[in-house]
């Protein structure tokens, strides 16, 4: 069985643990805290970064693009979830959309708010939150919120007709803030709705019932109905 090297609030390894799920493909989970930079990690990814999943006939696969492609090429190519589905213009939006989650939304939004509130305190440099990052994550977020909104009115998907590795992307980062209780839902109908049906599938619920030491989980974290 493969191993996957994550830590439960990271949004990257997040993604993996959704699409490995579609894909029907069960591993083992292994925490693996990025902050302490362990010589045996850095041996299978030199970048320090998670996923890492460590295949059982191709070694270790870094990184959630990385693993999204192998996923697509491998697992998913007798059929079933496909992460990058449709012709090469449906693919590319796929992409597109990944990059956005994954990159920009990231940036900033999730390092902001996730990474303040827990890398921060457990790192090597241990510090409180700095809260000017944390009201930028909060404003930033609400763009996201009403892009995404604007997406999932249009389309039955945020990428087009099926569920795609950028659907997975943008639920991973919104999971892990609505874990803090960071997503102000209410205010975003559309986005609200996309990531309810996102919620309902059995791929999710692996990550509902994630725990972390220091951090309660929101009230509605794992309510299906919120």
């Amino acid at each position: 069985m493969a191993t996957l090297l994550h830590y439960p609030l990271c949004p990257f390894s997040r993604s993996i643990r959704l699409a490995l799920g579609e894909c029907g493909t069960e591993v083992q989970l292994t925490e693996e805290r990025p902050w302490e930079w362990r010589p045996e990690f850095l041996v299978l990814n030199p970048a320090g970064s998670l996923p890492v999943l460590i295949t059982d006939s191709d070694g270790p696969v870094a990184g959630a693009y990385a693993i999204s492609e192998y996923l697509g090429e491998t697992v998913s190519s007798g059929g079933g979830f496909q992460p990058f589905p449709g012709d090469a213009a449906s693919r590319a939006e796929v992409r597109r959309l990944v990059d956005w989650f994954h990159r920009k939304f990231h940036d900033e939004v999730t390092n902001y708010l996730v990474e303040e509130k827990v890398f921060r305190r457990f790192g090597p440099k241990s510090a409180s939150p700095d809260m000017e990052a944390i009201r930028a994550g909060h404003e930033n977020l609400r763009y996201h919120l009403t892009y995404i909104g604007h997406l999932a009115e249009k389309r039955s998907w945020l990428a087009g007709d099926a569920l795609s590795f950028a659907d997975l992307a943008a639920a991973a980062h919104l999971s892990a803030l609505d874990y803090l209780g960071e997503v102000p839902w209410e205010d975003h109908e559309p986005a609200k709705h996309w990531y309810a049906l996102l919620k309902s599938r059995p791929s999710f619920r692996p990550l509902l019932a994630d725990r972390v030491a220091g951090f309660i989980p929101s009230g509605t974290y794992a309510d299906l109905d919120f």
